[in-house]
């Protein structure tokens, strides 16, 4: 009896082990079977997609076999890595196990998507209207119910984001990544704000925000921004309108046709400041730390006047008398390549 007994022991410890090993082969060579891959191909991982979904899935493509397999190898040896969302890049070559090192890794493709300075909020949501790779959640939301969604209900969103490069994976939403840059911009005001000089004009840091975008509207030249900042301060301090006509152009709106005349200059809106005194309620355009910089340390002189040169700079005056003298030769007779600003660096 004691011997049947150890024969049947030995029989099932033969067997649990012939078990074993043919488990291992069965592993092994599912995880290192060349995926049936003939060109690049992307894996798209949904929020909330589970290791063995995909796989099934990518076993029911073809691209692998012994999902099964698969599956109990990233159970059993990582059941605490989380697989993240995005795209997986897969070349002919790659292995299962590639793939699942890459998983474990979480080497999703990362995109990106440029906010440009200068851009209006209606640029800023036809951008993000085109960006396909994103989570499009905003569509017919008005700016109101934009702002309310992004947890800022009530407040205008123009300049409230702030223009910079983006990285985003596959499947994020686009208010996800206007929430990035709404905090970005607040981060980087408030360090400005704190290195602001004395005596400036504003109660706020929302009025240097303002102040920046006419600066950032007005000149792409760096060194020019400190001296546009010192005008329109010195201008603020006395009452002097500000006139600039970056603001008359935002109050056109769909109206501005690609030049201003002086009945538009005339026509009052509440971003016109040749008609209203003091700043526009809100920015007119996405700003950039460095004209951010330049309205919290406006350069000190005397000037209280500048016209365009025609290749992007300005000339600055101390006298309506001067200035007069400056628009004389370069706005009545303006040369055949003039521009109000520098040429583009790049497309926007």
């Amino acid at each position: 009896m004691i011997r049947k007994i150890l024969l049947l022991l030995e029989g099932a410890a033969l067997l649990a082990g012939l078990l074993v090993g043919f488990a291992a082969w069965q592993q092994y060579t599912a995880l290192h079977q060349p995926l049936q891959l003939a060109e690049e191909y992307l894996v798209d991982v949904p929020p909330g997609a589970t290791p063995g979904g995909v796989l099934n899935r990518l076993e029911a493509d073809g691209l692998l076999e012994q999902a099964f397999w698969l599956r109990l190898y990233w159970r059993f040896n990582l059941p605490n890595q989380p697989l993240h969302s995005g795209e997986y890049r897969l070349t002919p070559g790659f292995r299962a196990i590639d793939m699942l090192d890459l998983w474990r890794r979480g080497e999703v493709l990362q995109y990106s998507l440029t906010l440009v300075e200068g851009w209006n909020f209606r640029q800023v949501r036809a951008a993000l209207a085109r960006e396909t790779r994103l989570e499009l959640t905003l569509g017919e939301l008005s700016d109101a119910e934009l702002m309310k969604k992004l947890g800022l209900p009530g407040l205008n969103p123009e300049g409230r984001f702030f223009p910079d490069t983006y990285s985003f994976v596959r499947g994020m939403s686009d208010m996800e990544l206007l929430k990035q840059a709404h905090v970005r911009l607040k981060n980087v005001l408030a360090e400005e704000w704190a290195k602001r000089a004395k005596d400036l004009p504003y109660k706020e840091p929302y009025e240097a925000l303002i102040m920046a975008s006419m600066i950032e509207k007005e000149t792409g030249v760096p060194q020019e921004r400190g001296e546009i900042a010192g005008v329109f301060v010195r201008r603020l301090r006395i009452g002097m309108r500000l006139q600039t006509d970056p603001t008359v152009i935002y109050g056109m709106g769909e109206r501005y046709k690609g030049r201003i005349t002086r009945a538009d200059l005339r026509q009052p809106t509440a971003y016109n400041t040749y008609t209203i005194d003091g700043m526009p309620p809100t920015p007119i355009a996405l700003v950039g730390r460095e004209a951010i910089h330049a309205a919290l340390n406006p350069v000190a002189g005397s000037s209280l006047y500048f016209v365009a040169r025609g290749d992007g700079s300005h000339v600055f005056s101390n006298t309506l008398e001067q200035h007069n003298r400056a628009v004389r030769e370069y706005q009545l007779k303006r040369r055949a390549d003039y521009r109000s600003s520098p040429a583009p660096s790049r497309a926007p």
